[in-house]
């Protein structure tokens, strides 16, 4: 499969997410009964479910995206560069119709275009699919999946070709880029602060810079795994 992908017919693609609410406290009642019986799965003792409300933001149904980052390949006088755009709002709406927009443009270009993530077919395309849904969105092509054959779907995994079919085996990005020796800046932030950054600070455009870092490090790995060199620093750009 590798040998016969272009790495410009790639969209790579990142997303942030968030709990829909800043505190628990805020969550209508009827969510928050919602939420107190799916917390029922991963309570520890002594917890309550408004404890790890925080964690309301992975899943679609209690959560909602902040920043979806994508990038592509493209060559300039035969050295590989890379560029890298946000779509970064407190509108999820309209941040989910200009993704679908670009993303819809970008597939139709070429038919062996694909999309391109880690842990993006557990995580990243269903997310998005399930909040254009619940915003009421027309799903683009490539992310309805539904009867699709095997072959029809233009999902490529970086974690899942990591993987090498062991189901039950999960490695992080920074892992891979650490053993990988891909070269990444030290992270401003984590995971962890995402929510913090956006419901406290309210700065959307450290989450994209943060976010994009990892569509930046998802393309260089997936080199790596091509036997391809990496993009040099100097050919990354990032476009407003």
């Amino acid at each position: 499969m590798l040998n016969n992908l272009k790495p410009e017919n790639i969209l790579f693609i990142d997303i942030e997410t968030v709990p829909q609410h800043a505190n628990y406290s805020d969550v209508p009642e009827t969510f928050q009964k919602l939420w107190d019986k799916k917390a029922e799965f991963f309570l520890k003792e002594e917890q309550t479910p408004a404890d790890i409300y925080q964690r309301a933001g992975i899943y679609a149904e209690f959560g909602k995206i902040v920043c979806i980052s994508a990038g592509i390949i493209h060559w300039v006088k035969g050295e590989m560069h890379f560029k890298v755009k946000s779509f970064a709002s407190h509108d999820e709406k309209q941040l989910l119709i200009e993704f679908s927009n670009m993303l819809e443009g970008f597939m139709q270009k070429n038919f062996d275009n694909n999309l391109c993530g880690h842990n993006a077919k557990e995580f990243d395309f269903p997310f998005i699919a399930r909040r254009m849904l619940i915003n009421g969105l027309k799903l683009p092509q490539c992310l309805d999946i539904a009867g699709k054959k095997p072959w029809e779907v233009k999902f490529i995994d970086t974690l899942d070709l990591w993987k090498f079919g062991d189901y039950k085996h999960y490695t992080s990005l920074s892992l891979l880029t650490a053993i990988f020796n891909i070269p990444t800046p030290k992270d401003d932030i984590d995971g962890s602060q995402v929510a913090s950054v956006y419901y406290k600070d309210n700065d959307l455009d450290r989450i994209a810079i943060y976010c994009e870092k990892d569509v930046l490090a998802t393309a260089q790995l997936l080199l790596r795994l091509m036997g391809k060199p990496l993009i040099e620093d100097d050919y990354v750009q990032r476009s407003i």
